[in-house]
């Protein structure tokens, strides 16, 4: 997949067990097979509830380079003021919404497809990078970009809760266990912005403004 930027999705769709940081907010849930199975298909009322939907905007700007791509899951990294609304009301987890790249005043050739408004997940969590005293947020467009968006301004809005992170203990089995929770977030976030409370919002003026 080409398109969004590089992040440390590592670091916030799953927390590792190997360093002991202590996080200011609800612990992350230790992942289990028994946690995955059970995990549900749709989440959420049938129409976003307060705090919802929350609005959130910003250039998109290089990560860490912890990496991403390799998970099938690029993200694009958002400046720490554009997340300062939702940090204050929101606890570290994996959201679901809408996002959209406004490609005005920008020279990336990124052909008009591109900038519709296209579901999301986001994972916000405790940045490692900061010792745990700011919250980043990753956001992956499930969509085909032609190209890295740079220095595009990136709207989205989030709808609704999927999880809250996992904890992995670092073994070989790790990686694939970490694609499968992302790939499940995909399918999640897809089934519950399928609803026509949720469908409506793709449209919504703040995306197209």
């Amino acid at each position: 997949m080409v398109g969004c930027v590089m992040g440390q999705v590592q670091a916030l769709f799953a927390s590792a067990s190997t360093s002991t940081p202590v996080e200011p907010a609800q612990p992350a849930q230790t992942a289990t097979q028994s946690f995955r199975t059970s995990r549900p298909t749709i989440v959420g009322p049938d129409t976003p509830e307060d705090p919802y939907p929350i609005q959130l905007e910003g250039v998109v700007q290089h990560g860490f380079g912890r990496g991403s791509k390799d998970l099938g899951c690029p993200t694009a990294n958002l400046p720490d003021e554009s997340i300062t609304h939702m940090a204050s009301i929101a606890r570290p987890g994996v959201y679901y919404g809408y996002a959209r790249v406004d490609l005005i005043d920008q020279a990336s050739g990124l052909p008009a497809k591109d900038s519709l408004a296209l579901p999301m997940v986001m994972s916000l969590g405790w940045n490692p990078f900061y010792k745990n005293q700011r919250m980043t947020a990753e956001i992956h467009v499930m969509h085909n970009f032609d190209s890295d968006f740079y220095g595009c301004k990136l709207k989205t809005l989030v709808l609704g809760y999927i999880r809250p992170r996992t904890r992995l203990h670092f073994t070989r089995y790790v990686h694939q266990a970490l694609i499968d929770d992302i790939e499940t977030d995909k399918r999640v976030a897809l089934n519950s912005l399928a609803r026509p409370g949720y469908e409506k919002y793709a449209s919504d003026p703040f995306l197209s403004d």
